[in-house]
């Protein structure tokens, strides 16, 4: 796969200042290239035994390529909502249709390797059977929560994902 080009690198985003305000649009690649702050979703999905769905990013990813996630999710296209965002990439990334609407928990601007964005978490239930896309989804699970914590210092995982998992515990800990 070395020899084709990463994914949507010209889907174009809604540019957003440290308010999450609307402030342009760009191409995705242009968005990473400059470190443009843009809009993102992390939707923890679990199955009926509440397991957590992680899974190893593609090589073809334009960002993070074969790092491991624990969250579906991904980039809001221009003029999408948070929620729209999250129904969205949670179906197409477990390839599913008819999930319920996610939970919102909370947003955080994320800063770190990678770049910048304003990243909304969110939670789902998902008892469907789930057949997640080949093009974005190299290796998959449901893991347990003890097995999940267990793998954080023994596998690669994107940097985002750690800080919303960071996050989301804290949430959950004090909320």
């Amino acid at each position: 796969m070395s020899d084709q080009q990463p994914l949507a690198a010209d889907e174009v985003l809604d540019v957003v200042d440290e308010h999450d305000r609307v402030v342009g649009r760009a191409p995705r690649g242009e968005v990473y290239a400059k470190g443009l702050i843009h809009r993102c979703v992390f939707v923890q999905a679990r199955d009926a035994r509440g397991r957590i769905f992680v899974h190893r990013r593609t090589d073809r990813k334009l960002v993070f390529p074969s790092r491991y996630d624990m969250f579906v999710g991904g980039v809001l296209g221009t003029g999408e909502s948070y929620d729209e965002a999250a129904l969205r990439e949670a179906e197409e990334e477990l390839g599913v249709s008819g999930l319920p609407a996610p939970t919102p928990l909370f947003r955080f601007l994320y800063e770190g390797p990678g770049g910048r964005w304003w990243s909304a978490v969110y939670e789902v239930r998902c008892e469907l059977p789930v057949a997640p896309q080949e093009e974005e989804v190299a290796w998959w699970d449901f893991l347990a929560e003890e097995e999940l914590r267990s793998r954080l210092d023994a596998w690669e995982w994107v940097p985002d994902g750690l800080a919303a998992y960071a996050r989301l515990r804290e949430h959950r800990r004090t909320g």
